[in-house]
């Protein structure tokens, strides 16, 4: 049963949180791009991406689109166009296995004159304060050091003020006139260290130029080879990984009323058309809604039964069903940066994102694209499966408790896109399986 609460008759007894709770509706309010099922809808609808990210890893089949969800943050990414597109394999087969569920980000940056020119109207407006704090310092600090003891602004004045070493005049450096102890230094009298030699050395024959060149290359190789485990371990990891190659450029197949594994139904479009910050009782009732009353002379229960009861048992579990128990009707989760709700802590993808420290999906992997970390950002609920499949009771209905997606933190484009232009970067999904076993 669905309770709506009144913020204002209830004020104190419930918690908001930073979660956006997303339902579907048949009929489409303001967000229309926002959705769950159809058919996608390109940020250009002249230049869709590649039909290759939309293909099932296990069959290569065609996928269909489970979610589309307009993802623009204006206050994170100013200037971003940003949509995510979640596939699955409709083929029974397919069920449990990796790639059988893909995501894939839209992202569109346009050229936000005003926010540039505002930025570089600050920085010019920074510069010209420094300067006129440097000219300050120097009129109440009088003559420099240099001036006072030599008589010379050796350190003072010019555009190094404050810094006794500007750049283009290091006393130190490898060549010009201004290194007193430069080898390559033309001689003079202020240098009294120089000498001046009364011919030019003679040019090294070719036998003692190779003699040279080998000697320089085994000092090159010992410098290599000095080089410790460590420094080089750090070095491969801080290295950025290697660019994702793009896929294969697929033309999207023409519409058609039959389906085909070439071109598989689509589901029913839902809208998501009410968003709500998620509420909590904090008090909720611990039985959740699935738990069944026995008997004292039932019967004990088959191994698949326990199996399934400790199955619902586990914490973890326990506090996924009962956090959705109070907002039954919602269909996604969303909160960029911030923690999943798990359905299981034991699983494949749930040891993954737990093997960081437990939060902003810490453990992961980092962006193919750009080397940046990638965070949480939505998720999909069991409701979701009920939503899309409850006009075809043909459907034996998907298995998963939940689609976690996980996205680049800088939201990059993909190289070689052009400012304007659409880019397409498939992202990171973990499906987190139904764990009970059905009795059939």
């Amino acid at each position: 049963m669905v309770m709506d609460y009144d913020s204002d008759s209830t004020e104190g007894d419930y918690t908001e949180t930073n979660v956006l709770l997303g339902y579907a509706s048949k009929d489409a309010d303001e967000d229309t791009i926002s959705k769950l099922g159809g058919l996608p809808d390109w940020l250009d609808a002249e230049k869709p991406p590649t039909a290759a990210y939309a293909r099932c890893k296990a069959c290569q089949d065609l996928m269909v689109l489970l979610l589309q969800l307009n993802g623009e943050l204006p206050e994170r990414f100013p200037g971003h166009e940003r949509r995510l597109y979640v596939f699955a394999c409709r083929r029974g087969s397919c069920r449990r296995k990796d790639g059988s569920v893909r995501v894939v980000r839209g992202v569109r940056v346009w050229e936000d004159e005003a926010a540039a020119a505002a930025a570089a109207a600050a920085q010019a407006e920074e510069q010209a304060r420094k300067e006129e704090e440097a000219k300050a310092k120097k009129k109440n600090d009088g003559p420099g050091l240099g001036e006072a003891l030599f008589g010379a602004k050796t350190f003072g004045g010019g555009a190094g003020a404050g810094n006794p070493f500007p750049s283009g005049a290091n006393p130190f450096g490898a060549s010009g006139s201004s290194n007193p102890f430069s080898a390559a230094a033309a001689p003079s009298a202020n240098n009294p260290f120089a000498s001046q030699p009364s011919k030019a050395p003679a040019a090294p024959s070719e036998h003692q130029q190779e003699e040279q060149q080998q000697q320089q290359q085994q000092q090159q190789q010992q410098a290599t080879s000095s080089l410790s485990k460590t420094f080089a371990e750090t070095l491969s990891l801080d290295a950025p990984p290697p660019p994702q190659p793009p896929p294969p450029a697929e033309p999207w197949p023409e519409a058609s009323s039959s389906p085909s594994p070439s071109h598989p139904k689509p589901y029913p479009t839902l809208f998501l058309s009410d968003a709500d910050y998620e509420t909590l009782d904090p008090t909720p009732e611990q039985a959740p809604a699935n738990v069944r009353v026995e008997d004292a002379d039932a019967p004990e229960p088959s191994i698949l039964d326990r199996e399934a009861f400790e199955s619902t048992m586990d914490a973890t579990f326990q506090k996924f069903a009962d956090r959705l128990a109070q907002n039954p009707d919602q269909v996604i989760r969303y909160e960029f940066g911030g923690a999943p709700l798990l359905y299981s802590k034991t699983d494949a993808v749930g040891r993954r994102i737990l093997g960081g420290g437990g939060g902003g999906g810490a453990g992961i992997p980092g962006c193919a694209n750009c080397g940046a970390r990638r965070t949480f950002e939505v998720q999909l609920t069991p409701n979701a499966i009920a939503e899309l499949e409850a006009d075809d009771l043909s459907l034996e209905g998907m298995e998963w408790g939940t689609i976690i997606v996980g996205v680049c933190e800088r939201d990059c484009v993909p190289r070689q896109t052009e400012k304007g232009e659409a880019g397409y970067l498939e992202e990171w999904v973990g499906v987190q399986w139904e764990e009970l076993t059905k009795q059939k």
